[in-house]
């Protein structure tokens, strides 16, 4: 990947400076004696909310891709760098999610400072992995509730050996939190299940949802590759309309993250073939909600895109958070 020349020179700039000036010590992590909280930074809100969960109150989380925002194709700002520079901990996704940040983190991670890829432990299990094309992996883990649960691991664990001192507090926290996604997981089960199963069909923007197709029993289908920066031509398009007239798909899905233009011609081809196709809802794909709402949260995200799907597909799904008890029982 490139830079342009003036940005990759403020880049070297910065990584000057860190090594420099911010060189590791001996009692650069916390102890118990600290008076504040040590600052962590991550790429994503996903992976920030996994770390909230886990640090608690001993650390503020700042995430750098806001909702709405494609990471595919983000390009750090200046504001990102000094964030990064900074940070105590930092962590990221890894499996080229990130690309046009790679030469920022790797910059900081040459300083000595904790860079982390939640991801590393997943990496180690290449059966799990999906192709993500061009010889990458599709780097959209979360989208597997049980998939994702092993980043709250690598989580954990990078924060136990940096603060050794709260280990047994961040252990506490990540049962906790694992305990929830545990039962978020069964949920997604149980709500996909209740879709007929000849229109378990997912179509949408771009391919970020096939591990979710893989776990919870739906086949995926997107316009564009995993990657956003792929275009989707007309050939691609008038494949898809044939492939949701022949299987007769009651609905496709918009994401916040990527313009809804393809979907919207996906729904005139159709109309224009006999077929009626409507927008079942805006998933969460790259990125989750608002801050501050339930969908900014990753089990938000989950549970709105999963009961979304189910009812919109012809399932019925109360949601996670409404009724645990109720339709769909995940007991």
């Amino acid at each position: 990947m490139k830079f342009d020349y003036t940005f990759k020179n403020f880049f070297l700039f910065v990584g000057l400076f860190i090594s420099v000036g911010c060189q590791p010590t001996e009692d650069s992590a916390p102890s118990e004696a600290d008076a504040g909280p040590y600052t962590i930074v991550c790429t994503i809100g996903m992976i920030a909310d996994v770390v909230r969960n886990v640090a608690g109150e001993y650390a503020v989380v700042e995430g750098i891709i806001g909702e709405g925002v494609d990471p595919h194709l983000y390009k750090p700002t200046r504001g990102d760098v000094v964030k990064l520079s900074q940070a105590d901990v930092v962590f990221y996704n890894g499996l080229l999610l990130e690309g046009k940040m790679t030469e920022v983190l790797e910059s900081v991670a040459r300083t000595g400072k904790t860079v982390q890829a939640v991801t590393d432990g997943i990496v180690e299990n290449t059966d799990y992995l999906l192709s993500g094309g061009s010889g990458h992996h599709d780097p959209h883990v979360w989208m597997d509730v049980s998939g994702w649960m092993q980043v709250v691991r690598v989580v954990t664990a990078t924060l136990q050996t940096y603060d050794p001192a709260r280990a047994e507090t961040y252990a506490t926290h990540a049962a906790d939190y694992l305990e929830q996604l545990a039962l978020l997981h069964r949920y997604a089960k149980a709500a996909m299940a209740t879709i007929p199963e000849t229109q378990r069909i997912l179509v949408t923007a771009h391919d970020a949802f096939n591990y979710l197709g893989r776990a919870y029993g739906i086949e995926v289908r997107g316009i564009q590759g995993v990657s956003t920066e792929s275009e989707a031509g007309v050939r691609d398009l008038e494949d898809i309309v044939d492939f949701i007239v022949a299987r007769k798909i009651p609905a496709v899905f918009v994401e916040t993250s990527v313009a809804d233009k393809n979907v919207r011609a996906l729904v005139e081809g159709t109309q224009a073939r006999g077929h009626r196709l409507v927008i079942g809802g805006s998933l969460y794909s790259d990125a989750m909600g608002q801050t501050g709402t339930y969908e900014g949260t990753y089990i938000g995200m989950i549970d709105h895109n999963v009961t979304t799907i189910a009812n919109a597909l012809g399932g019925v799904a109360n949601g996670f958070k409404e009724d645990k008890k109720g339709v769909v029982n995940y007991e």
